[in-house]
């Protein structure tokens, strides 16, 4: 078959818009996977995701269509697809160094917006040049599809509905289908697989371009088979399991005390189990004071809701310490409610429900003794969740002494305290709630909040601390009830209409990278990466 031939066959290169439309999309929302485990998937780094991608596929389509009127050759389209199929394919076997290098450098360089910049740079690097190249390919078709200005309209009309409906199916098919299905990486290969699939069929149609299409099946086969694994944390040896879902990167961790979930790569722990059912020496400990607040010990029955269950450690806890209570979980990732049952041992008795926190509210009329907010990861804080509107809710489900306690887990730094997402998380609560108090968690980033419509929270707790059956838990008690502190509100109110989440949290997580980076920060300017590795 010629050349010639195929490329008249219009359907065959609707087929191109229509793969490459679909890959694209596909490539974006890897994208924001691929990021989501080092950066959070908040929308700061979506945006950056998707202006990146469009600097892209604009810088594409102006040098697609001038290459296409200056040398109208097909043969450099499906070149550029086999090299964009290329990219794609090795960028699980690359993108997780890259990511790595790049965050090295920049937090030893920079102060603030380190976030952003990290963001950035490592789009840069690793989507801009596939997606430029995938840019050309509507107007390159374009070219070679309209043959008179009678049927123009309708050609080009046609090459973007084929665009319109591949970047459709490429849109859904990632995010409930092969990412959960197959993971981040293999979806990468997939869809390289189908560019690859495209330029080599148009290639030995033509009987040539052999030796291009050899060196790209060789390179993509090189790829698959060492950037295949789904695995982010590649330097981990302990971990007992890691996978993806709709929503997280997951990893479960054993240690010899405890099992740990996390939902990323570098830092932070999202649900723990201790072996022994001791205490967690976390912010869960200090979140059993609520239901002391509460008077649960004095009571026939009672209700606890977590908005935010994880794997179930603060349920566990609960059951643990309070005979009569009756535990609810909200968590939105049925995974880890899955997980929750293979590796941290929740009880049956536990009602999990598969929802989001605020939507089951709103969904259900019951009244609970403590309802426990703990849907905060590192930036990822849901704006619908921080809300008067959403706290007013949290309310409206309390009982007349029920208290809520918020787990804040961005503490920030006595300079920048006044304008820190903690500070508005608790103005905004303030508005709800007449007493608020908070206590920071010791050798953590954590602050807890309670809040009730009303009452002395410290003496409540100092008056019932001895109730506790656990000696440990009762010192634990006497001593957030003394550390306890009364909170002043200010007028930084988050709303449905405006709350900048992400914006906040982004300042904090600058304020602890130079907390913690800082003395490595100083002996690179200083010393080089020399002295920087001799400290090491």
């Amino acid at each position: 078959m010629k050349s010639e031939s195929i490329l008249k066959n219009k359907y065959y290169l609707y087929m191109t818009e229509f793969f490459a439309g679909m890959s694209v999309m596909a490539v974006e929302l890897g994208a924001s996977r691929l990021l989501a485990p080092y950066f959070s998937s908040s929308q700061i780094v979506w945006t950056i995701i998707i202006g990146t991608i469009m600097i892209a596929m604009a810088l594409g389509n102006i040098y697609g269509g001038k290459s296409a009127d200056k040398r109208p050759d097909p043969d450099r389209l499906y070149l550029r697809l086999l090299v964009a199929a290329v990219w794609i394919a090795a960028i699980p076997l690359l993108g997780k160094y890259i990511i790595l290098g790049v965050s090295a450098l920049l937090v030893l360089t920079i102060s603030s917006n380190f976030l952003v910049l990290a963001a950035f740079v490592t789009c840069m690097l690793i989507f801009v040049f596939p997606l430029f190249l995938l840019g050309t390919v509507t107007p390159s078709l374009a070219k070679y599809t309209v043959n008179s200005l009678d049927d123009n309209g309708r050609i080009v009309g046609t090459l973007g509905a084929f665009n319109t409906i591949g970047s459709i199916l490429g849109t859904f098919l990632p995010t409930f289908v092969t990412i959960p299905a197959v993971g981040t990486s293999i979806t990468f290969l997939i869809f390289s697989g189908i560019l690859l699939a495209l330029g080599l069929l148009y290639f030995i149609s033509k009987g040539a371009g052999k030796r291009a299409c050899a060196v790209s099946v060789i390179l993509f086969l090189i790829c698959s088979v060492f950037g295949h694994s789904g695995s982010f944390a590649f330097w981990e040896e302990d971990l007992v399991y890691e996978g993806e879902s709709i929503y997280n990167y997951l990893q479960v961790k054993e240690t010899p005390r405890s099992v740990i979930l996390s939902t990323n790569v570098l830092f932070g722990v999202q649900s723990i189990m201790t072996k022994d059912d001791s205490l967690t020496r976390m912010y869960y400990d200090y979140a059993l004071a609520a239901p002391f607040m509460a008077n649960v010990t004095e009571k026939d029955s009672a209700d606890i809701l977590i908005l935010g269950m994880g794997t179930g450690t603060y349920a566990k806890q609960c059951m643990r310490y309070f005979e009569n209570v009756t535990v609810e979980g909200v968590e939105i990732d049925q995974k880890i409610t899955d997980l929750a049952g293979t590796y941290f041992a929740l009880p049956d008795s536990v009602q999990v429900t598969t929802y989001d926190g605020r939507a089951y509210l709103q969904a259900v009329d019951q009244k609970y003794d403590v309802i426990m907010v703990d849907a905060y990861q590192d930036i990822t804080i849901p704006f619908q969740m921080s809300s008067v509107e959403f706290f007013t809710l949290v309310e409206e489900h309390l009982k007349e002494d029920g208290v809520m306690v918020v787990n804040m887990n961005m503490k920030s730094g006595d300079a920048a305290a006044k304008e820190s997402i903690n500070a508005y998380l608790a103005d905004t609560i303030a508005t709800v709630f007449d007493s608020v108090y908070t206590v920071d968690v010791t050798g953590s980033t954590n602050r807890e909040l309670f809040a009730a419509r009303d009452g002395v929270l410290p003496e409540l707790l100092a008056a019932r601390a001895g109730q506790a059956a656990d000696p440990e838990l009762g010192g634990l008690m006497e001593s957030v009830s003394d550390s306890l502190t009364a909170y002043e509100p200010g007028n930084r109110i988050l709303t449905d209409d405006k709350a900048p989440v992400e914006l906040l949290g982004m300042r904090v997580i600058d304020e602890l990278i130079r907390d913690e980076i800082g003395i490595y920060r100083d002996i690179f300017k200083e010393r080089g990466i020399e002295g920087l590795l001799g400290v090491m």
